[in-house]
């Protein structure tokens, strides 16, 4: 990973130098069930631009959910790798959507996708992604790792490897990771900081087990944050403890 060589020394100031976040596409959908939220959208893209003017490097890669669930239709019978292609097609609406709102709030990005469309996207190319973000733009990896099987979890660890970014950005519906499904389980104990091996362990939906053991394997701190709370993305690059840091076994019993 990219050296770390920004740090929390001054209040306010970036820890990190290129971070991967990764959103859901149900982050888009706001407080309706399905499709875009534009004032979502518009938000989220605020808050990522932010980000950015502070002189971090910013990549993204977002989930097709809120248009097409692939698992979902391939348990109804629908031939699964079939059902995948439609679900990165679905990341890449929403790739598009939010590159529409960054450049409106005055941000140069860039969509880069697994699958070529090149109508309307870049094939992702790696030196030319890595490229892109010393320029300062943002850049949005869409259509997954481009094969059936693997989900937009595993695209991003992947993704943030290839880049070498500091940091994977989990941003999720709630504040951290959970024991049990906070929701349902008013008891439910909240993490903040975990091992990969406990999260493999103990089964916590953080990602899927492919993507966690890639970061595993790489050494890839990922930070689980609650996306809904305005401000929440810069507040994890300036280093306030929100959320729930899942690293190697000796950084998250130090919090590092």
């Amino acid at each position: 990973m990219a050296d770390e060589t920004v740090t929390e020394t001054a209040e306010g100031r970036p820890r990190f130098k290129r971070i991967l976040l990764k959103l859901s596409g149900e982050a888009l959908v706001g407080d309706g069930g399905f499709g875009i939220d534009n004032p979502t959208l518009e938000r989220i893209a605020g808050e990522v631009k932010e980000v950015r003017d502070l002189g971090i490097e910013v990549a993204v890669v977002i989930g097709g959910g809120n248009i097409f669930r692939g698992l979902a239709a391939s348990a109804h019978g629908m031939d699964r790798a079939s059902a995948d292609y439609m679900g990165m097609l679905g990341t890449v609406m929403n790739s598009i959507a939010l590159q529409d709102a960054l450049e409106r709030a005055g941000c140069d990005t860039r969509v880069q996708s697994a699958i070529e469309i090149r109508e309307v996207c870049e094939p992702y190319i790696r030196r030319r992604a890595m490229r892109h973000l010393e320029k300062g733009r943002v850049v949005i990896f869409a259509a997954g790792t481009g094969n059936p099987y693997f989900t937009t979890d595993t695209a991003a660890s992947l993704r943030a490897m290839e880049i070498h970014a500091d940091i994977l950005l989990k941003a999720t519906r709630v504040d951290g990771v959970y024991d049990k499904d906070p929701k349902r389980h008013p008891d439910a104990k909240k993490f903040t900081k975990l091992s990969y091996l406990e999260v493999l362990q103990r089964n916590l939906q953080v990602m899927d087990s492919t993507a966690i053991s890639l970061c595993r394997d790489n050494r890839l701190k990922i930070i689980v944050f609650d996306l809904r709370q305005r401000g929440n993305i810069r507040k994890v690059v300036t280093g306030e403890r929100i959320g729930t840091l899942v690293a190697e076994e000796e950084e998250a019993a130090n919090g590092q």
